[in-house]
């Protein structure tokens, strides 16, 4: 077995030419990337730059006992491109930024940036820059995603009116599920070291949890079928506070029907076995990165048949409030229960 290589061996500036070895540029507007103080950076005339960081910290969005770093490499580059997703632009480049203590050592942090440049090969990213640092903690990483978009076309969370169509892309829960039993077999293991994880038949709902995917693929389809979202946003803490927070940006109320959402048939055996009601689970789990949007009325037929797109319910006036419409017809007011930062 080869020997690994502490940090402090090489230092920061190895560490980045080893990094930047394996990296490749593809995006136009990528001038300069990693190498200078600074990237440049040439949008395209008639585009608007998008924006967005998330921060994922060891021990609170991240596990490493049963995270692998090429997997968390990946996942930290989807998160972004899917906030960049949600704004109906596409992604363009990264920059990221990595604290970490001596407990990683080079191979480690090749690893995770392997997982790196495999989504940003598969989501046609540039990584163009970022920092890198010593912690007395744990892993910390920051990534800022750009995107472009043509001006004035960016969809953001308050163009939602009352009778547009409430819509999901993918399906929902399995992330959370995907916790649960990551969370049991790391149990297992801390009380038998011995202890071989099971899960095998968990593959998709670990898969939900450990490697998202960004849903840029919906964002192109519907350019293609000529569907403008009103808003839309990314469902990263939950349906429930992602649906309160476009009725909050919209000013209005909704209807949620719960026989409408879409919920995987491992989703459904993983939650049966962890009794937990799946329906709970698609409204506060949280982590599935689809995304959640709204169409106007008249385009229905346009997305009716979409295999990738439910229908879940429909806007409404504010003072309808936000509801939960129950297979029985009740209406019970939604309530985000999901991920909080405090």
């Amino acid at each position: 077995m080869a020997s690994l290589t502490p940090l402090k061996d090489i230092g920061e500036f190895a560490l980045i030419r080893r990094l930047q070895q394996k990296i490749n540029l593809r995006q136009p507007s990528t001038v300069l990337g990693i190498g200078d103080d600074a990237a440049i950076l040439a949008p395209a005339a008639g585009q608007e730059v998008v924006v967005s960081t998330d921060l994922l910290v060891e021990g609170i969005h991240f596990d490493l006992m049963f995270c692998p770093l090429r997997h968390l490499g990946y996942k930290a580059v989807a998160v972004n491109v899917s906030d960049i997703a949600a704004m109906n632009a596409v992604p363009t480049q990264i920059v990221v930024g990595l604290s970490t203590g001596p407990r990683l050592t080079v191979e480690a942090i090749e690893e995770l940036y392997e997982g790196m440049r495999l989504a940003c090969e598969a989501y046609k990213v540039d990584l163009v820059g970022g920092d890198t640092t010593s912690s007395r903690g744990g892993l910390t990483i920051s990534i800022t995603a750009l995107g472009q978009v043509e001006a004035g076309k960016a969809v953001r969370r308050s163009g939602g009116k009352p009778t547009d169509l409430l819509c999901v892309s993918g399906d929902l829960g399995g992330a959370f599920l995907g916790l649960q039993v990551l969370e049991r077999e790391k149990q297992a293991f801390l009380a038998d070291p011995e202890t071989q994880p099971e899960l095998g038949s968990y593959e998709y709902v670990v898969q939900r949890q450990l490697k998202p995917e960004a849903r840029l693929d919906i964002v192109h389809e519907l350019r293609e079928l000529g569907v403008t979202p009103t808003s839309m946003i990314d469902i990263s803490d939950g349906l429930a506070s992602e649906v309160m927070h476009l009725c909050a940006g919209s000013g209005t109320g909704a209807r949620v029907f719960s026989e409408y959402l879409p919920l995987a048939n491992p989703t459904l055996e993983a939650a049966a076995e962890f009794n937990l009601d799946p329906i709970t689970c698609a409204l506060n789990g949280g982590e599935d990165y689809e995304l959640l949007f709204t169409v106007p009325v008249t385009d229905h037929a346009k997305i009716k048949n979409h295999p990738d797109i439910t229908i879940i319910g429909h806007l409404t006036e504010k003072e309808d409030a936000v509801n939960l419409i129950t297979k029985g017809g009740q209406a019970v007011p939604l309530q985000a229960q999901g991920w909080t930062a405090f």
